[in-house]
């Protein structure tokens, strides 16, 4: 089974956000709990929906992530736009992606 995490958007400002093993939706990919196995996986599933219907967040979903020295990265490129930020000027404080973090 591939390494998974949780993310979403947050509700409030539409930032996506991670799952940390605190239970808090964090900004940091790097910061996200990471559930390596079926059962750890419906539990992050379980969370997502039980956030979803208190609206927290939207667009709840589990995501494969691999870790390579140290650090997550999203197999998908969709996912490591959103863990890096978007790919052009989006609100104050959040800068563009790096595209090296992003390079298929």
């Amino acid at each position: 089974m591939t390494d998974k995490v949780l993310t979403a958007n947050r509700l409030s400002d539409g930032i996506a956000v991670w799952l940390d093993a605190n239970g808090q939706w964090v900004e940091n990919l790097q910061a996200s709990l990471v559930a390596r196995h079926a059962e750890a996986v419906d539990a992050l599933e379980a969370i997502g929906k039980r956030d979803f219907a208190a609206n927290l967040v939207v667009d709840v979903a589990v995501v494969d992530v691999q870790e390579v020295d140290g650090k997550l990265w999203p197999l998908r490129l969709r996912e490591r736009i959103r863990a890096q930020g978007p790919t052009m000027e989006y609100a104050a404080g959040y800068h563009p992606a790096d595209p090296a973090f992003i390079a298929v």
